[in-house]
């Protein structure tokens, strides 16, 4: 059990934080005041992101991608964390697992583009009656002689607006869900309008409706009736890396600010990190974000040797995203009245970490995984060797 980053590890680190600090952090402010990234400047990042071999990471080199495994993923997406959304999106990508399924012409026409950069692509799962409960969606695909039919609706779509293509999960039998490449600008294919969040600005949420849209048979991705499974494998990365560990991320940089804060900021004649309640926060949040860190990380691991991680990841993903929830919660109390003035970041980081706790399967969703799991198995869930 080595615990030390070797010398590639580092060097990554210290890339991908370079670019962050110079590339992506001095547009936050422009993002957060318009609400969107100007497109000349979202090709900008993106253009020097792949530059520099940091889009696609999660791929696969075969297919042109970064070819990192998990660990090493979630040590960039941590970085990633330091940002915002919208900027994560635009100069590292967002590809999922589930485009490796594609076979034949389906390579060439959605997977290698969308690695090269040249295609966007979301994941269009969630559904007004579904959401944590992805089994409930309602959206259907018929087939016919030649194709699919496809009808039904999608709700908080991320980067609906700028993907052209999604993966969406959509009923093929009674019990049966498959997934499909539904390409924007099919007829009867309409995107819908942006759902303002109160966080995450600059990241479109759009509504999906499906009219008899026309799917070609090479649409399907994977076999008929594996959605389910992609769907689920596609999420479970993504409450890995893009929840748990940028959870860490993100807190970790809301905590160095209130560290530099609490020194230099002065009451009754002293700065108010000499305070012990102040001081208890600091304490808190140091110990719970190395916790959610190393949690992230042996998930990876266990990622990385082959292992179902399940358990793991839906524990990360409530133990990261309420860390992070706690920890800017303290920077507003620290931070005082300018915690909550917009004249600081404090209060959008405040607003950014709200939704940690309920995307890609809330809180409460994923106690009920870790509950059941461990009277099921019992000490094997959190002794050693068992």
């Amino acid at each position: 059990m080595n615990f030390a980053l070797n010398d590639e590890q580092k060097m990554m680190i210290d890339t991908v934080r370079r670019f962050i600090a110079e590339e992506l952090q001095p547009l936050e402010d422009e993002v957060e005041q318009q609400g969107f990234l100007a497109p000349d400047k979202a090709r900008a990042v993106h253009e020097k992101a792949k530059a520099l071999g940091l889009y696609g990471l999660n791929i696969p080199a075969e297919h042109g991608g970064g070819g990192l495994g998990v660990v090493d993923r979630i040590l960039c997406e941590e970085q990633f964390g330091h940002t915002s959304d919208i900027l994560i999106r635009r100069a590292f990508g967002n590809i999922y697992e589930p485009l490796l399924k594609c076979q034949g012409e389906q390579v060439e026409r959605w997977l290698r583009p969308t690695v090269r950069g040249e295609r966007t692509c979301a994941i269009a799962i969630t559904e007004p009656g579904a959401g944590s409960d992805a089994q409930g969606i309602r959206t259907h695909a018929r087939r016919t002689d030649s194709g699919w039919v496809l009808n039904g609706s999608k709700h908080f779509i991320s980067d609906g607006e700028w993907s052209d293509f999604f993966l969406v999960s959509a009923k093929t039998g009674e019990r049966e869900i498959s997934m499909f490449m539904v390409d924007k600008g099919l007829p009867g294919f309409t995107v819908g309008k942006d759902q303002k969040m109160m966080g995450l600005r600059g990241t479109p949420h759009v509504e999906l409706f499906f009219d008899n849209v026309a799917l070609e048979p090479v649409a399907l991705l994977g076999e008929q009736g594996q959605g389910f499974k992609l769907a689920m494998g596609a999420l479970n990365v993504v409450r890995l890396a893009q929840v748990g560990a940028r959870a860490v991320g993100k807190a970790s940089h809301v905590l160095e600010q209130v560290v530099d804060y609490a020194a230099q900021r002065q009451q009754f004649g002293q700065p108010i990190g000499d305070f012990q309640l102040v001081q208890q926060m600091l304490a808190d949040s140091v110990i719970e974000i190395n916790a959610a860190r190393w949690m992230a990380l042996h998930a990876a691991w266990q990622l990385d040797q082959g292992q179902d991680a399940r358990e793991s990841i839906a524990q990360v993903k409530v133990h990261a995203a309420e860390t992070l929830g706690r920890v800017v919660d303290r920077a507003v109390q620290v931070f005082g009245g300018m915690g909550f003035c917009k004249e600081l970041p404090i209060e959008r980081y405040y607003r950014d970490a709200r939704i940690y706790r309920i995307f890609d399967g809330t809180s409460e969703i994923h106690r009920t995984v870790i509950a059941r799991s461990v009277l099921k198995k019992g000490a094997a869930l959190f002794d050693l060797h068992r």
